[in-house]
Parts: C-alpha cells; structure tokens; sequence
C-alpha cells in the first residue's frame, strides 16, 4: 500500500471515529447539547482536529444521515432479485420494520426526531443521493406493481408516500412504546413482533385488491 492509500483508509477511519463518537453523544445528550468540543473530548482530540474532517456539526449529522440510509438502502437492493413486483414491494416493508427496530436510535435520527431535521436545513447545498434513493427504491417497485395493474389510476409517488407513512408510523409506534399500550398487546399472549406483522399483513392484503 502505497503512502496516498495509507493516508486516505487513516482519514476514513478518523472520519468513522468521529462519526461513531458523535452519534453516541447525540443519542444520550440530545443535537442542541452536543458541541464539536464535546464530540473532540470523546475522542481526545482537539476541535482544531474535528475541523480537519468537518466544518461544522450540521455537516456531521448529514453524514449520519447518509450513513443510515446507505445501510437502509442495502437492505433494499438485493430484493430486486424479487421479479414479482408486489411480493418485492411486501419484502420492502419488512425489511424496513427490521430496520428500524434493529437499528432503533438511528431510525430515530433519520425519521423521528426534529433536530437533525433542523439541522440540515443549512446543509441544502449538500448532496442526498442515499435518502433519495431510498425513496425511488419504492417509488420504482410501486410503478412496476402499476404495471401488472396494481393501484390504477392512483398517483405513483403520492401513494408511494402513503405506503411510507403507514410503515413508519407503524415503527413510531414501536419505538415509541405506544404499540405496547394497545389493547391486543396487553390482553392476549401476542408479542409486539406478532402484532407489526399481522398488521403488516392486513395492510399488503388490503393494497393487494386495489387491482384491476
């Protein structure tokens, strides 16, 4: 390995040690509470050293952001192996709850909490290519299942975004606690798991007979 490579996989590694560092500090302390200098002691760096990686900290929450989406985005790419495109689009929601209960605090991040949201709102001039491609990724199977006749006459994208909404308030309520608090959960032996995936199960029937 020549001394360029060497330099560059140290960078990137000091990139994910600052990313690493920072996502757990945002996740116990809150965005607002967390500073550069905060993230630089974690790693016992000077801020001079965090300005080396990142301008400032709206540029290491974009990072996040790409960060889980891209591993969002590889949960979905090897369902396109799926040549049903409505059995692929029932995959994708799985795939998604699994997601967001494994991966609870960054789910969080992406999805739930407005800080980050708040956040980038100054990063506008910055690339989002993994949450858009998250998005086609739906957006893509929704229109092939259109094409054998599923959900005609309905908008692609809007009903793309209905899709969405059902899943994920379905996982709000996950890691909300809230789905805990439902009637089914307290008075019967179902498990949390048992009732997402029935639900889930009632939703793609449901969607499944808007064909013509």
């Amino acid at each position: 390995m020549g001394l360029k490579e060497r330099k560059e996989r140290e960078r990137q590694e000091m990139r994910g040690t600052i990313l690493k560092s920072a996502y757990r500090l945002f996740v116990d302390k809150g965005f607002d509470d967390v500073s550069i200098r905060n993230v630089a002691e974690a790693i016992e760096y000077s801020p001079a050293t965090i300005y080396l990686y990142f301008k400032d900290k709206n540029e290491i929450i974009h990072a996040l952001h790409r960060q889980g989406f891209s591993l969002l985005n590889k949960l979905f790419q090897p369902l396109f192996k799926i040549n049903n495109p409505f059995d692929r689009l029932c995959e994708m929601g799985r795939a998604y709850i699994k997601f967001a209960i494994k991966n609870s605090e960054m789910y969080k991040l992406l999805f739930i909490r407005s800080e980050p949201m708040e956040h980038l709102a100054s990063c506008q001039n910055q690339d989002w290519d993994e949450g858009d491609r998250a998005f086609d990724a739906l957006v893509q199977t929704v229109a092939q299942c259109q094409q054998l006749g599923y959900f005609k006459n309905l908008d692609t994208h809007q009903f793309s975004m209905t899709i969405w909404s059902f899943i994920h308030g379905l996982c709000a309520l996950r890691l909300s606690g809230h789905l805990g608090r439902v009637k089914e959960e307290r008075e019967s032996n179902k498990k949390l798991d048992q009732i997402m995936d029935e639900t889930l199960k009632t939703f793609t029937l449901a969607i499944e007979k808007l064909k013509k």
